[in-house]
C-alpha cells in the first residue's frame, strides 16, 4: 500500500468515525426527547393501571426496535432508518420505562426496613447483565458478525414480556377506569415535584426540599458514573500505561466486579449504620478511587483505585431509596418514571461534559476528569449528611439501623 492509499484510508476511517457519533447522538438524543414525554405519562399511569401492563408495553417496544434494526441490516437500508426503530421504542417507554416499572414494583413490595437492600440487588442485576452482554456480544460479534447478536436480543426481550405477563404478580389493585392517554399522568408528576407529593403536608416543608435534594444527589453521582465510564479505557489505552487486550478485560473485570461488593458491603453495612451513612461510605470509596486513578502511571495504581471503588455503587440505591419514601405508595410509578428519565438525562450530560473535558485537559493532567469527578462528589456528600444530621437533630431518639 502506497503512502497514498494509506493516507485516504486513515481520513476515511476518521469520516467514517465522525459520522457513527453523529448517527448515536442524532439516535440518543431522539430517544431521549420521545422518552422524556412518554415515560412520566407510563409511570404515573402504572400507579393506576399497574406495573405489568408497563413492562409488557416497554419490551414489546424493545421487541420492535430490535426487528427494525434487524431488518435494516439484513436488507443494507440507509442508517437513517435505525432512529425509527429507535423512535418506536421511545413511544414505549424505552429501557427507561423497564426500569421505572421495575423499581416502583420493588418498593410495593418491600417495606421501609428492606426497600434499600431490595433495590441495590436490582442496581446490581442492571450491573452485571450489562457485563455479561459485554462479554458475550462482544465474542459472538467477533466469531460471527453483527447481525447473528442482535437475534439473542430479540430472543431475551421477548422472553422477558412473556415473563412479565405470565408470572410477574401485579403489585397494584388495577383502577379499571384509568386512561392511558390523560393529562392527569403529567400532571401527577408535577404535583410530586412541585408540592413534594401527599405525603408533603404531614410532612411539612421540608419534605419537597429534601426530594429536590435527593434528586440533585442523584444527578450528580450518576453523572459521574456515566462519564468516568467511557473514560477509563481511553485513559489505560494511551501512555505510560498502554494496556492492551487482556488487562483492559481484567480492569473491566475489576470495575463490574464491584457491583457485587458494593451489594454485599452495603448489606453489611446496614447491620450498623443507617441508610445516609453507608451512602456516605459508598461516596467516600468512590471519591478515593478516583483520586488514585487521576494520578495512576503505573498499572498497580490502576487496580489499586478499582479496589479502593469496591463500594462505589452503595449510594444509588440509597438514594432511590430515601426518594421512594419520601412519596407515597400511590406515586412511586411517577417517582421512578422521572428518576428514570433523570438517568437518561445523566448519560447525555456525563458524556459530553467529560468527553469534552478528557482532550481539553490533556496537555497539563491527563486524570484531571477523574479528579474534577472526584471533587463534585463532595456535593451529594455534603447534602446527604447534612440532611441526616438535621433528621437526626430533630428525632434524637432515631435508631442507627435503618
Amino acid at each position: 500500500m502506497s503512502l497514498v492509499d494509506w493516507v485516504a484510508l486513515v481520513v476515511f476511517f476518521q469520516e467514517v468515525e465522525t459520522l457513527t457519533a453523529h448517527w448515536n447522538l442524532y439516535i440518543n438524543l431522539g430517544g431521549f426527547s420521545v422518552g422524556l414525554l412518554v415515560v412520566p405519562l407510563l409511570g404515573s399511569w402504572s400507579d393506576l393501571a399497574g406495573r405489568r401492563p408497563v413492562l409488557i408495553l416497554a419490551n414489546v417496544g424493545l421487541a420492535l426496535q430490535t426487528v427494525v434494526y434487524l431488518v435494516v441490516m439484513y436488507l443494507k437500508l440507509p442508517v437513517g432508518y435505525f432512529f425509527v426503530g429507535r423512535l418506536l421504542s421511545g413511544l414505549s417507554g424505552d429501557f427507561n420505562a423497564i426500569l421505572a416499572g421495575c423499581f416502583a414494583y420493588v418498593a410495593d413490595v418491600s417495606d421501609r426496613r428492606s426497600r434499600t437492600f431490595r433495590v441495590a440487588v436490582l442496581e446490581a442485576c442492571i450491573g452485571l447483565s450489562g457485563m455479561l452482554a459485554s462479554i458475550i456480544g462482544g465474542q459472538w460479534r467477533k466469531a460471527q458478525g453483527y447481525i447473528n447478536p442482535f437475534w439473542l436480543v430479540l430472543a431475551t426481550i421477548l422472553a422477558s414480556s412473556l415473563y412479565a405477563y405470565l408470572f410477574v404478580r401485579e403489585s397494584v389493585v388495577p383502577d379499571p377506569s384509568a386512561k392511558l392517554l390523560a393529562s392527569r399522568h403529567h400532571k401527577a408528576v408535577w404535583h410530586l415535584f412541585s408540592t413534594g407529593g401527599s405525603n408533603a403536608e404531614a410532612a411539612g416543608r421540608s419534605h419537597r426540599c429534601k426530594l429536590w435534594l435527593y434528586l440533585l444527589c442523584f444527578f450528580v453521582v450518576v453523572t459521574v458514573h456515566f462519564g468516568c465510564r467511557d473514560l477509563y479505557v481511553l485513559y489505560v489505552l494511551s501512555s505510560p500505561l498502554c494496556w492492551g487486550p487482556a488487562l483492559i478485560g481484567y480492569g473491566s473485570a475489576a470495575q463490574n466486579l464491584a457491583y457485587l461488593t458494593s451489594l454485599l458491603g452495603l448489606k453489611i453495612m446496614q447491620r450498623c449504620l443507617e441508610d445516609s451513612w453507608v451512602a456516605l461510605v459508598g461516596l467516600t470509596s468512590n471519591i478515593a478511587g478516583l483520586v488514585v486513578f487521576s494520578v495512576a502511571d503505573t498499572t498497580q495504581l490502576v487496580f489499586a483505585g478499582y479496589g479502593l471503588s469496591f463500594l462505589f455503587m452503595a449510594a444509588t440505591p440509597v438514594i432511590r431509596s430515601k426518594l421512594s419514601k419520601l412519596v407515597d405508595p400511590s406515586e412511586q410509578g411517577a417517582l421512578f418514571a422521572s428518576v428514570a428519565c433523570v438517568e437518561s438525562l445523566c448519560f447525555l450530560v456525563g458524556s459530553g461534559v467529560f468527553n469534552s473535558l478528557y482532550p481539553a485537559s490533556l496537555h497539563f493532567m491527563k486524570g484531571f476528569p477523574f479528579l474534577f469527578a472526584a471533587i463534585i462528589l463532595f456535593i451529594p456528600a455534603g447534602i446527604i449528611g447534612t440532611l441526616r444530621c438535621l433528621d437526626q437533630r430533630r428525632d434524637p431518639g432515631d435508631s442507627t439501623v435503618s
